[in-house]
């Protein structure tokens, strides 16, 4: 969040509409969840999408009751639709952890109105892209012998095994995916739970909010974790689509055995990652009238990121093609003919004409104004990567090495419906994502909005929380099974909260304050004092026990418990054994992280003294309060100091 601190005014501003407030914010956003009706449009969108994932539902039960038999696999196309869905898919949520994560990194804020639809994307894709490698097995039933656990049988994984690597890599990147994306929505989601009128979706969202207070400190953690789960899910991007590149780059077989394939996957990874993030915002920001926050200058950025991925992609394309001529391999060389003029020409040029020649467009200006130009774009990239994908499949196996091994593929219904039918999964998934949960990140907005004020009128904020004012006061008691007393400020900006903090820790440096705010006020959690940060050491450690932890199993089982002589290779191969301790070094890590913030912040904590206080529902939303503990005796020293302070108001609670 401290990005925001580094742009201009004249820059923030074009993130989003001057004349939003945090209030504005909280009521737009917050509506789309808890007031908004449904619509018939979101209703009908709903019907479509169950009716494409019933399809899926059916599909694997007959593939289940049948095999894999009912897709028009053979020998040698052993690998077709299924292989070219899953890369497609888990291709798709590397866009929206690069924007959430990368973005955040280098301290950009236009990523603030992007990163929480994104991150969902990650999440959905990834899931989705996981059940292909598991109907792909012919028993999937049997998926969990890839889990590596000593089994009545007494075998082992292959360690040296890149689809291995896969199960390591899908597994770690979805936790992390998941845990970043639901700890960055704990503030929203306690803001949701404070205006929830019903009391159900009240319940619903405090449980899932873990009683998130906002307290400074906890801000202070939550950044914490926040930068260091991105560092840790950006190479995550980069080795995940990596290990599914040496899928393919290990093998020999022609088109398929070149060095090109992880840098160049990382690159198609993100351009239909970018592509899927536009199909999806530009809707979303017209029927949910989210233009304030989503606005143009998003899209164009994103359009300019897609043409730079994009055209790497089309370097790839081209590298390919020369080096298969320069390295005078006349397999490679027949493949490339092959692959440009053979029974599969028309998937190549129709992959040209999607994802190299339609990108050329987004260099004017004109089109990246042009929301309907962008998604017909958008949409013929993503048609592009997969035509993509199903080139790189099945082109080199259906003519290999020998002639009399040569045979076509030709897809059936069912591969068709299975792809289909993931559509519908995902947008099943999304579209209930729009109605139960915030599609923008309300707490990072409102911090952007109070940067650019800040800019524009914190000299006349600052002296006017110098002068005396006549604070509403008031007067509650809790129930006697939440004993707390003290008093309770409120005040209407973070500048005056801080300044409240600094002249009552002068004036009281013995008293335990906690300050509240909806959203991370910088150095707040320093100037109230006794603040402690152990994460990154939680971290470490857990990165040390995956990694380790790993290593050693692997040493374990290959080197004694169950060695393989693979190729005439050591039994234990320890280059070969780096992929997964990476994968389990980084889930570890971000899991010790997630667990070493929620103790230090004592979360969950479903039931609170302060959640009582009708004024506090609004330290979720807009206003910033200041909590000073004292005995009821003792009421008249810091109400008297307070009092000095301009607040909004002023609360004594007692027990």
């Amino acid at each position: 969040m401290s990005q925001i601190g580094t742009a201009s005014s004249a820059t923030v501003s074009t993130w989003v509409s001057p004349q939003e407030t945090a209030t504005s914010v909280t009521q737009t956003i917050g509506a789309i969840t808890l007031q908004r009706p449904f619509g018939w449009r979101w209703l009908a969108a709903l019907v479509f999408a169950a009716l494409l994932a019933l399809l899926l539902t059916v599909g694997i039960g007959y593939l289940v009751a049948t095999g894999v038999g009912i897709w028009g696999l053979n020998i040698p196309v052993a690998w077709a639709f299924a292989i070219a869905d899953y890369v497609w898919w888990i291709a798709i949520g590397m866009g929206g952890t690069f924007i959430s994560a990368a973005l955040y990194l280098v301290r950009k804020p236009w990523r603030t109105s992007l990163n929480r639809y994104a991150e969902a994307m990650t999440v959905f894709a990834v899931s989705v892209s996981g059940l292909f490698p598991i109907l792909h097995l012919g028993r999937p039933w049997f998926f969990y012998w890839l889990f590596p656990y000593p089994n009545v049988m007494n075998v082992w994984p292959q360690w040296r095994s890149s689809l291995e690597w896969d199960f390591f890599a899908i597994v770690a990147y979805l936790i992390v995916s998941i845990l970043y994306w639901y700890i960055g929505m704990l503030p929203d989601l306690a803001c949701l739970r404070d205006r929830a009128a019903a009391p159900g979706r009240a319940r619903f969202y405090g449980l899932l909010a873990l009683g998130w207070r906002g307290e400074a400190r906890h801000w202070a953690r939550f950044e914490t974790l926040s930068r260091l789960l991105a560092g840790l899910a950006v190479p995550l991007v980069f080795s995940v689509h990596s290990m599914v590149a040496l899928d393919f780059s290990e093998a020999l077989v022609p088109g398929w055995h070149s060095t090109l394939f992880p840098p160049f996957f990382v690159a198609g990874a993100l351009f239909s990652g970018f592509a899927m993030v536009m199909v999806l915002g530009i809707p979303m920001r017209h029927y949910l009238k989210l233009e304030a926050y989503i606005t143009e200058r998003h899209l164009a950025n994103m359009a300019k990121l897609m043409l730079a991925v994009g055209l790497v992609v089309d370097y790839s394309y081209l590298a390919d093609i020369f080096t298969s001529f320069y390295s005078m391999d006349r397999y490679e060389v027949a493949h490339t003919l092959n692959r440009l003029f053979g029974a599969y020409a028309w998937v190549f040029w129709c992959t040209i004409l999607f994802n190299v020649l339609s990108i050329q467009l987004l260099w004017f200006r004109k089109t990246r104004a042009s929301p309907a130009a962008l998604m017909t774009i958008s949409l013929g990239v993503l048609a592009g990567m997969w035509l993509e994908r199903f080139m790189l499949i099945v082109t080199p196996l259906y003519e290999d090495f020998t002639p009399s091994a040569w045979g076509m593929y030709y897809p059936t219904a069912w591969d068709f419906a299975f792809l289909a039918g993931s559509i519908g999964l995902f947008l099943v998934l999304y579209l209930v994502f729009v109605r139960l949960l915030p599609v923008v990140s309300m707490f990072e907005l409102r911090k952007l909005l109070h940067q650019l004020r800040e800019r524009k009128d914190s000299a006349s904020r600052s002296s006017s929380s110098d002068v005396p004012g006549r604070a509403a006061r008031s007067h509650f008691k809790l129930p006697d099974s939440m004993a707390s007393c003290g008093v309770l400020a409120e005040f209407d900006s973070a500048d005056a909260l801080r300044h409240a903090v600094g002249s009552v820790r002068r004036q009281m440096p013995q008293a335990q304050l906690e300050a509240y705010s909806p959203f991370p006020v910088e150095g707040l959690a320093d100037s109230l004092g006794t603040y402690r940060d152990r994460i990154a050491p939680w971290m470490l450690l857990g990165a040390a026990a995956g990694g380790l932890g790993t290593l050693a199993l692997e040493c374990y089982a290959a080197g004694w418990n169950y060695p393989l002589n693979v190729g005439g290779r050591p039994p234990v191969s320890w280059p070969a054994f780096l992929p997964p301790a990476i994968e389990m070094t980084v889930l570890i890590a971000a899991v010790f992280g997630v667990w070493a913030m929620l103790r230090a912040n004592a979360l969950p904590r479903l039931r609170h003294p302060l959640f009582e206080l009708v004024p506090f529902e609004r330290a979720s939303a807009d206003r910033f309060f200041l909590w000073l503990p004292t005995a009821p005796a003792q009421f008249d020293e810091p109400l008297a100091l307070l009092g000095t302070l301009s607040p909004l108001r002023l609360t004594e609670v007692s027990a």
